[in-house]
């Protein structure tokens, strides 16, 4: 079993266009209008499964990893949140811009150049963030199996990712890539998408319970992201280590 998922290729393709993280009109405007539904989610989930009080650092007991963390889009209102943040990407230059724009924040982000499983920390946490990252690693079972290392037991994991489906392809590849130009054409590979059953598979093997899997689908009328029971294209799971 190889032990490196570090997918060269992918790590070069977001390296090149590292910059353009924190420009809400630019090639990761997708993810700007993605992140309102994504930090909800996990927010309100993460209460849930912890039993914590909703106020305005309701995350604040909380230590998280935020595998794949790109420029910080999420690592950071995780800590706005009040959880002990460390965002981990194989793209230096992605930790670079995380690192500038959290600094001129003030807030206290721990970032590292790492995939999981060369990160060196005997650190473990209650959340781990695998968001938009595993249909562009090389083998997803490896890198959950890297990646659930560093989850305390009963902590949970989120991972959201794209439905191997003919409707993906429409939607994620030829939708958002080729007639709406919302990303660069070859961001995805549909070879690399992941159906439910296979990503539960891969976190039952890696000592990992599916809490709840549920679909995010894009309403193009009011340009918003919610979540429904639509599994099709777009879905996050919640898993708990067991």
């Amino acid at each position: 079993m190889k032990n490196n998922t570090i997918n060269k290729k992918e790590i070069e393709k977001f390296s090149k266009i590292a910059s353009e993280w924190w420009d809400p009109d630019g090639k990761f405007k997708p993810l700007h209008k993605f992140n309102p539904v994504r930090i909800e989610y996990i927010k309100e989930n993460s209460i849930k499964h912890f039993k914590l009080k909703y106020n305005k650092l309701p995350l604040r007991k909380l230590k998280i990893l935020d595998i794949g963390c790109g420029g910080g889009l999420l690592s950071e209102p995780m800590s706005r949140l009040g959880a002990d943040v460390t965002g981990i990407d194989a793209s230096q230059q992605n930790i670079n811009i995380a690192k500038i724009h959290s600094s001129k924040r003030k807030l206290k982000i721990k970032y590292i150049c790492s995939s999981p499983e060369k990160l060196n920390i005997k650190e473990k946490f209650d959340i781990i963030l695998n968001m938009e990252i595993i249909e562009h690693v090389d083998d997803v079972n490896v890198f959950l199996k890297n990646s659930s290392k560093f989850l305390k037991k009963n902590g949970i994991m989120f991972v959201a990712t794209l439905n191997k489906t003919f409707k993906s392809y429409l939607f994620a590849i030829v939708g958002a890539e080729y007639i709406l130009k919302w990303l660069p054409i070859g961001t995805h590979e549909w070879n690399k998408f992941v159906k439910p059953s296979e990503l539960i598979e891969f976190a039952e093997k890696n000592s990992m319970k599916t809490e709840k899997i549920d679909g995010v689908v894009f309403n193009p009328l009011n340009q918003t992201w919610n979540i429904k029971s639509d599994t099709s294209v777009n879905y996050i799971a919640q898993f708990k280590k067991i």
